[in-house]
């Protein structure tokens, strides 16, 4: 492809520096435009082009040069003189000879030096040129002519194929000459050059005189020669070497050879030759050139057609860029490369004449042009494009920032990330190269073509599909698209193109045109309208703002995707293509829908993802065609107008703002997803008679629901999926039973106590999940669902598993009972359950349950279940999956296994079994997994190698002493061959040694009874595992301890770290995706410790070999980077953390691609590819996230989806961010650096997270960028997890908190968080990791909080919770994963009473506020299990809670008090007054939600066991008096009595004594009150309520709510508690109201639209008003401001009235209304209205009518 590089030497690497600037004040750089020396050539690459040394190579790149419309006019530039030109003699119409020219060369040289398809071409075209005339003699009187040989601008002028080869050695032109000059100095300065020596130059042929040959263009055909084409053929005909300088003895000045006029007849040569303009950038100029990328600073050098001088140095001067330069690497086509210094404004025009000086070591070399690699495709920069200014962006782009050198980062290899290379102007892969098997769907993405291929014109009649994205073409010739006959598809994504190629506007039959993901800014030009038949446009991803306004002319246009544009609302054009089928505008800034998208009468899909959308117009009810609706994420807040649509039949509206789901649903409505709002309400009123609603699936989980109306579920009858999830429903109505069609229920993550004994009705169900919530048993109705293939049930509070029903003598076998039996939800768990189960599996007669015979997964972890709930699974005869982890399970029963021979994947994991029953297990043939980790095994049975199916076993923090001699009688690893997971760790006592010299030799003789082959202990027989567990394990250093590499992890480490214990868990995806790293002591420093974790969960777009090199490499990477911090420059430890995450990127694309990093003794210094490279590796990723530990200090940093939490005081606070592309701000990086989200959420349409390690094919758009999270730990932080999307897919941040705090063992947490998110539905490969941070601190408290003893006598000390023990009272999920609650405490107790502020107005006004009260109790009962209080019993929103100190109760109220800002509240209530945010005068939010007023008193009051509720009450003057200081607080406020206040004033303050209480006072209470802060404002003394003697008061507030003292302490009273209307609702209310009242009238009243920003005279708007009265129709058309008051200057009691009014107006429109149809229906002709006037019955619709409007 670069012949002039074949007789180069190999150079390994070039590092040569230039810098673009002057070297001194004076010192300037001249560059010529239009200049007539030899070197203009180098001055100006846009308008030349060097020959190749093969005349075939230089015919075959004229062909191919870029596609203009018109050939070079201007051939000539020479200095024109005062004397005269001499006449040339004319032989020829056709030539002006200068010198005789030698004789052609035979045909066989010739076609020694063309290829295969030049020779065919010229064996076709013959040669017809006359010979050349005789020259005439030499006169030795005539000056020699100094002939200009720019050869560029000869084409179709010069013949450059007749002569040979010849010596070069008369050229006096040397690359320097063009910056030779006697006014300027050189501005060049080389800091290093180092060109390895010059290229031999071509051996000089023998001296001759040749002739050039010279056409003149313009001048007609001769009429010897009619058929003779200036084409293709013409140029092979002529034959001269361009090579050859004819040395003539007089210098003969010739003028300029000037183009003719435009009018002048002229011959156009076809867009296919490519032929370039005269002064036209091949580029297109700003054409081509991002205006992100750089900015037009002046007119490009071809355009001038006056010589002039640019002087560098004063433009930059004038620019203000200072002596800022930017270092580059600019690489020659061999892998070389050269160092330039410039500035920021330094263009490629300014740029060539240093890259030809530097790069081009061969003068004869062709034109060179400056390109750009990226994003996998290759273009030329145009002349007006800055270098620097695009290093600068895409380095930023790419997560650069401006402390880590931008300036300096462009000498390095930034390949990964772009590459400029200076090579020549050639068109791509040669014509033999591209291979064609069909040519009907023709493909050509990526092959870096810069003009369409030749060997597609042939057939351009018949492709139908044409795919050029991803190349750097900017036109399609005009002939070939004119070809192009039946072309219907055309794809031009990925272009870098700004404009619409001029010839597509020529492709008539074109139907489908994609323009996506390029940089296009308007479409006015584009001339799409000349397309008849277009009916899809893809234009996404582009920057257009406006779309052209001959849209509408396009009336087949069926599909317009806009969406990832920079829309700010939806263009007017669209709404005139009534042809649109389907409209895509996701991603844009539209905030608003125009009422005239109702025009779109054929639209079937809309899609408005990710905008600001919050209403749907009343015109929306017109889109009677749509079908599909997409509004996710936007800002809506009702779906009311598009739930009605006659034809929808699919709405996605999740992450929107919608309070209530009051929906009437259309006939076709089937999908409704209203997920993630802040939904707490859900009715549904009936549909019409007779006529159920078609919903099948409705998604309203992650809502704030607190209930289901029992009669809108019963209206659902065809509903087939129900999701509820992560609310707060207490019980389930019983119409669920109703849902016949039900075959999906998910209830989970709520506050469930019970099912309905209807489910038992629901016969098609066959997923139920109700996993995290608090269900005590389960209905026995469950075994009559005959379809039920799923029961997830974890994490519950059962107590036991119900036996089946079985019917009486009296009905018939198998039937269902009617009614509830003495075996339903009332009857104790205990007792006849197991005699009923164990009957049932011995008689005969009896037959299976339903449920018996269907159900495959049951998912029964973390309850409270016992042994005695094996007995009825039993009869689950066809279980496949059984997770019975985290129970209290001690022993299996021996046949239990015998009863399920179908399992394959069994969880016994976290319970008390100390041994596992052998007879049966060779039943379980299909047993693939099996986890037994976190019991009390000290063996396990040798009956475990029958199971050769099994892959995955973790037998983990087991009590394990394994002998390996006694092979006999214990199970070995080598007996289960098959095995890719095996995790022995946590085995403390486990050995494993190599066995005796007995039992070697026993092996040696019984070769053929055993499974082991050679050495028991070795693992190399497993040849398919890929984790190994050995942590704490004790392996002898053993040689059969297999190697941790990329296809298998082995972990060997102990589990504690820097005196930190740790433990890990993961499972096993298809492959081995994801690695963790634990570096103790690091850098030799004990203070120091780093884990991470790399990988991806899924197995898409994952690959081991990337997460293995991030894991091996970060160390050490890290390590530098640390090294190189200069603290004195300001940097930290964050600055070396997003370096090293950057730098690691790099390695590992350098690492993937195997390219030649200039280091010797790793790469070759060739720069080849050493091997195949894998596309599956290089296109793949890792998330990646590091914790640094140092001393105290802990720095977490993270790019993916793998994050961290920290458990402070047992609330989770998240240390990492995800990288989500839904997110804005990701978006919106996103969008900047060209990339675009998918209505899925994938980045591109690719991946699913918008930062990551790899993935370089979309770089910068995903990048390695970090997020750091610096942390200070302190005695209250107890752990860290760190996980991977696996678990936090699943399971919140405060659930796995809860869920680890649980176990005192970081391992067993591990493994616990494992198996529940397992249980959960998590796939692929799932990795979590736990660290007790709390062993820092040797002093401080252990994980699970306690509370210090007071007194042995009086208090009782908090315990941590343990299996078996005390059951809480308490029957709540989350509260009961807390530490138990402290024993009542008496004699001297402090009592805390709590109040909601206006929470009576709240609960009758807001519907809020049933979601908000179970927030806000769970919130309570949670910081009372932490601060070891007793919730003694609470009155409706009113706790009363006992502390055994005073100091504990402070510290809860102050708790409280912080955490309620934190709470996610329902909308309504942080849109009312009561619970609006509010900031004090420092900007700090110091109230959000609901407002809680709390009084602390202490002393000795009465202590009373009520016996009814068995929990301990307080009375006496003590808690009367708390009561009374309580209700003294306002709203926020914590009011202390003057008791309260010395025991703060001595334990907290030190301003006092203490007193006889303060040694009993905790010290972490007091601990954490001063790290919370304090601040007490004295309100004296108070005349309490019915106490005659009076207290002195002091209000306590935490010092981040110390603003809260500002504020007003009025009672905002009633209406505070409502939610405020604002002057546009009341507005639109107006509005419904003139309606109705037109409507009592029979007619309809249509407000004018409001004209913003009209320039229309009021006397144009009164005749169009009375052109609509003059129509005569039953519409009134006005203008609604005329009939309703201006309400933007009404007072809140002004605005009450106008709604008074508004509402009596309202209830007389719709009476008159109901009395106007009932009038109507009586005086109707027909049948029925002649019976009702004589008395007859009313039919059912007049009847409902008349209970509709009894009813209102």
């Amino acid at each position: 492809m670069f012949p002039f590089l074949q007789n180069k030497t190999s150079i390994s690497s070039l590092g040569s520096t230039t810098s673009l600037r002057p070297s001194r004040p004076s010192d300037s750089f001249s560059v010529e435009s239009g200049s007539t020396y030899t070197g203009e050539a180098y001055l100006r690459p846009t308008d030349t082009r060097k020959p190749k040394t093969s005349a075939v190579g230089v015919l075959t790149n004229i062909i191919r040069k870029r596609s203009r419309s018109k050939l070079r006019a201007a051939g000539l530039r020479v200095n024109p003189t005062s004397s005269d030109i001499p006449p040339l003699p004319q032989h020829s119409p056709d030539y002006i000879p200068f010198h005789q020219a030698p004789p052609s060369p035979p045909p066989t040289s010739q076609a020694a030096s063309m290829s295969k398809k030049d020779r065919s071409r010229i064996r076709k075209k013959p040669s017809t040129a006359p010979p050349p005339p005789p020259i005439p003699p030499k006169d030795s009187r005539e000056p020699e002519i100094a002939l200009d040989t720019d050869l560029d601008r000869m084409e179709g002028i010069v013949d450059l194929t007749i002569l040979p080869q010849q010596n070069m050695s008369t050229d006096t032109s040397s690359p320097n000459s063009m910056f030779g000059s006697s006014d300027h100095s050189t501005g060049i300065s080389s800091d290093v050059s180092s060109s390895f020596g010059h290229t031999p130059q071509p051996t000089p042929g023998p001296s001759q005189q040749p002739a050039l040959l010279f056409n003149n263009p313009f001048q007609p055909p001769s009429n010897s020669n009619p058929k003779r084409k200036l084409g293709p053929s013409a140029i092979f005909e002529r034959k001269i070497s361009p090579k050859t300088r004819p040395s003539i003895q007089q210098n003969i000045p010739l003028q300029e050879v000037v183009p003719p006029d435009a009018d002048s007849p002229s011959w156009t040569p076809p867009e296919s030759w490519a032929v370039e303009k005269e002064g036209e950038d091949p580029t297109g100029g700003a054409a081509y050139s991002s205006s992100d990328d750089s900015v037009t600073l002046r007119t490009p050098h071809s355009t001038r057609k006056k010589r002039r001088r640019t002087t560098i140095a004063r433009e930059l001067k004038a620019k203000g860029s200072g002596s800022h330069l930017f270092k580059i690497r600019i690489y020659r086509a061999n892998n070389t490369y050269h160092v330039v210094s410039i500035d920021l404004s330094v263009t490629v025009a300014e740029l060539s004449p240093v890259l030809n000086k530097k790069l081009l070591l061969d003068p004869e070399a062709e034109v060179h042009r400056l390109y750009l690699k990226e994003r996998g495709r290759e273009r030329i920069l145009a002349q007006t494009e800055r270098p620097a200014d695009i290093v600068r962006r895409r380095l930023d782009q790419a997560g650069y920032d401006i402390a880590d050198g931008l300036d300096l980062l462009g000498a390095d290899d930034i390949q990964f990330l772009m590459k400029f290379v200076y090579k020549s102007n050639v068109l791509g892969p040669a014509e033999e190269e591209l291979t064609f098997d069909n040519y009907e769907y023709i493909d050509l993405t990526g092959r870096s073509l810069k003009t369409v291929p030749v060997p597609l014109y042939p057939r351009a009649e018949t492709i139908i599909s044409l795919n050029l994205s991803r190349n750097p073409m900017l036109e399609i010739p005009l002939d070939f698209i004119q070809s192009c006959t039946t072309l219907r598809e055309l794809r031009l994504s990925n272009m870098a193109m700004k404009k619409v190629p001029q010839s597509i506007r020529h492709c008539t039959s074109l139907i489908w045109l994609d323009l996506s993901c390029n940089r296009i800014g308007d479409l006015d030009d584009a001339g799409l309208d000349g397309i008849p038949g277009l009916g899809s446009l893809k234009i996404q991803n582009n920057r257009i703002e406006k779309l052209p306004w001959y849209l509408p002319r396009l009336h087949h246009l069926k599909v317009l995707n806009i969406s990832n544009n920079k829309f700010k609302r939806l263009p007017d054009v669209i709404l005139k293509v009534a042809s649109l089928t389907d409209l895509d505008v996701s991603f844009n800034m539209i905030q608003d829908l125009p009422e005239e998208i109702g025009n779109l009468k054929q639209l079937e899909r809309l899609i408005l993802v990710g905008n600001s959308v919050s209403r749907f117009p009343h015109g929306c009810s017109s889109l009677e065609s749509l079908e599909e609706l997409d509004c996710r994420r936007n800002m809506v807040s009702d779906l009311s107008v598009m739930c009605m649509l006659p034809r929808v039949k699919s709405i996605l509206a999740d992450h929107n703002a919608m309070l209530a789901l009051d929906l009437s649903f259309g006939p076709s409505l089937t999908h409704l997803d209203a997920s993630h709002n802040d939904i707490t309400q859900l009715t549904l009123p009936p549909g019409p008679v007779g006529q159920p609603f078609a919903l099948t699936y409705l998604d309203i989980s992650y809502t704030k629901l607190s209930s289901l109306d029992e009669q809108a579920l019963a209206h659902l009858s065809s509903l087939r999926t129900l999701l509820i999830d992560h609310n707060a429903i207490r019980t389930l109505p019983d119409s669920l039973g109703e849902l016949a069609q039900l075959r999906h229920l998910s209830v989970s993550n709520n506050q469930l106590y019970t099912l309905p004994f209807s489910i038992g009705r629901l016969q098609k169900l066959e997923k139920l999940e109700a996993h995290n919530n608090s269900l005590s048993e389960l209905p026995a109705s469950l075994w009559d669902c005959a379809s039920l293939t799923l029961i997830n049930m974890t994490s519950n509070l059962l107590g036991s598993f119900h036996g089946p029903e079985y019917p009486s003598t009296s009905q018939s076998a198998g039937s269902p009972p009617a009614e509830p039996s003495p075996l339903s939800l009332g009857r104790p768990v205990e007792h006849t359950e197991r005699k009923i189960s164990s009957a049932s599996t011995t008689s005969p007669a009896r037959p299976l349950p339903p449920l018996a015979s269907s159900l495959e997964r049951l998912y029964l972890g973390e309850n409270r279940l016992t042994e005695d709930v094996l007995h009825p699974l039993t009869l689950l005869k066809e279980l496949k999956v059984l997770n019975l982890s985290f129970n209290d399970i001690q022993e299996i029963p021996p046949t239990f296994f015998k009863s399920h021979t179908h399992l394959e994947e069994l969880y016994l994991s976290g319970n008390k079994l100390s041994s596992l029953p052998s007879e049966d297990l060779h039943s379980l043939s299909n047993l693939r997994v099996l986890f037994l980790n976190g019991n009390k095994l000290q063996t396990l049975p040798r009956e475990m190698g029958s199971l050769m199916s099994l892959s995955v076993l973790d037998v983990g923090s087991n009590n394990l002493k394994y002998n390996i001699n006694n092979l006999d009688y214990d199970w070995n690893w080598n007996f289960n061959p098959k095995l890719r997971y095996l995790n022995l760790s946590g085995n403390k006592r486990l050995e494993i040694k190599p066995p005796s010299q007995q039992i070697q030799s026993q092996l040696a003789r019984h070769p053929s009874d055993r499974k082991v082959l050679d050495d028991p202990s070795d693992f190399s027989n497993l040849k398919n595992l890929k984790v190994l567990g050995l942590m704490d394990v004790t392996t002898m250093l053993l040689n059969n301890i297999p190697d941790d590499n990329e296809d298998r992890r082995v972990r060997t480490s102990l589990s504690e770290i820097n005196k930190m214990a740790y433990g890990i868990a993961d499972t096993l995806g298809g492959n081995l995706n994801m690695f963790d790293f634990v570096q103790p002591s690091f850098r030799g420093r004990e203070d120091e410790a780093i884990f991470a974790m790399f990988g991806r969960s899924s197995h898409v777009a994952s690959h081991n070999r990337v997460s293995k090199y991030l894991h091996d490499h970060f160390v050490n990477v890290f390590s530098k980077e640390l090294e190189d911090v200069q603290a004195d420059r300001g940097e930290t430890v964050q600055d070396a953390l997003r370096r090293s995450f950057l730098k690691l990127n790099k390695y590992l694309h350098d690492f993937l691609y195997e390219r030649d990093t200039r280091k010797p003794s790793t790469v070759s210094a060739s720069g080849s590819i050493r091997h195949v490279i894998d596309m599956s590796c290089v296109r793949s990723g890792a998330s990646g996230v590091v914790l640094y530990f140092s001393g105290r200090m802990v720095y977490v940093a993270n790019a993916g989806n793998s994050l961290a939490v920290v458990s402070r005081q047992g609330t989770a606070e998240l240390l990492s961010r995800k990288h989500d592309p839904f997110n804005r701000s990701e978006t919106a990086r996103i969008r900047s650096a060209e990339g675009w989200v998918s209505p899925k959420g994938f980045v591109n349409d690719e991946i699913d997270i918008s930062r990551s390690f790899g993935f370089f094919h979309l770089l910068p758009v995903i990048n390695a960028r970090p997020d750091i999270f610096p942390w200070l730990l302190s005695e209250l932080d107890e752990f860290i997890i760190v996980a991977n999307q696996g678990l936090w897919d699943y399971v919140p941040y405060q659930t796995a908190v809860d869920i680890a705090r649980s176990e005192a063992d970081p391992m067993m947490a591990a493994q616990k968080l494992r198996d529940f998110a397992i249980s959960y539905g998590a796939e692929g490969t799932t990795m979590i990791m736990v660290i007790s941070v709390a062993d820092l601190f040797p002093h401080g408290r252990s994980r699970q909080p306690t509370v210090d003893t007071l007194d042995p006598e009086q208090y009782v000390t908090a315990t941590r919770r343990q299996r078996g023990g005390k059951v809480d009272n308490i029957k709540d999920r989350d509260v009961s994963r807390l530490d138990d609650e402290v024993s009542p405490p008496t004699g001297h107790v402090a009592i805390v009473f709590t109040d909601i502020r206006n929470s009576t107005h709240l609960w009758e006004v807001n519907a809020g506020m049933n979601t908000a009260i179970q927030q806000h109790n769970l919130l309570l009962r949670r910081q009372l299990r932490f601060c070891g209080g007793y919730e003694v019993k609470t009155e409706g929103d009113s706790f009363m809670c006992s502390f055994p100190t005073t100091m504990a109760a402070l510290w809860w109220c102050l708790t409280v008090q912080n955490e309620l800002l934190k709470v996610e509240w329902p909308l309504e209530i942080l849109e009312c007054e009561d619970g609006k945010p509010i900031h004090d005068s420092q900007k700090r939010l110091v109230a959000r939600g609901l407002s809680v007023r709390m009084g602390i008193h202490h002393g000795k009051p009465v202590c009373d066991l009520d016996p009814t509720t068995h929990r301990m009450d307080y009375l006496g003057p003590m808690v009367n008096r708390a009561a009374r200081i309580n209700s003294c607080a306002a709203g926020g406020q914590i009011m202390c009595s003057s008791e309260v206040m010395r025991e703060i004033n001595a334990k907290v303050f030190d301003l006092e004594p203490e007193t006889e209480h303060s040694h009993y006072q905790p010290a972490h209470a007091v601990e954490a009150i001063r790290r919370m802060g304090v601040v007490a404002v004295p309100h004296g003394e108070v005349k309490l309520k019915g106490l005659e003697i009076p207290e002195m008061l002091t209000a306590v507030y935490p010092q981040a709510l110390i603003g809260r003292k500002e504020l007003e302490t009025a009672d905002p009273g009633a209406a505070g508690s409502r939610i405020q209307f604002s002057p546009e609702q009341m507005r639109e209310l107006a509005v419904l109201c003139v309606r109705l009242e037109a409507l009592t009238s029979s007619r309809v009243f249509r407000p004018l639209p409001r004209r913003k920003g009209s320039t229309a005279a009021a006397s144009q708007l009164l005749e169009e008003e009375e052109k609509l009265d003059e129509a005569g129709s039953v519409y009134l058309y006005g203008n609604v401001d005329a009939l309703i008051p201006p309400m933007d200057k009404l007072s809140d009691a002004d605005l009450m009235l106008l709604l008074d009014s508004l509402s009596l107006r309202i209830e007389n429109s719709l009476a008159a209304l109901t009395l106007n149809q009932i009038k109507m229906m009586n005086r109707s002709s027909d049948e029925v209205g002649l019976s009702r006037r004589n008395g007859g019955a009313m039919d059912v619709r007049m009847l409902q009518q008349l209970l509709s409007l009894l009813q209102s």
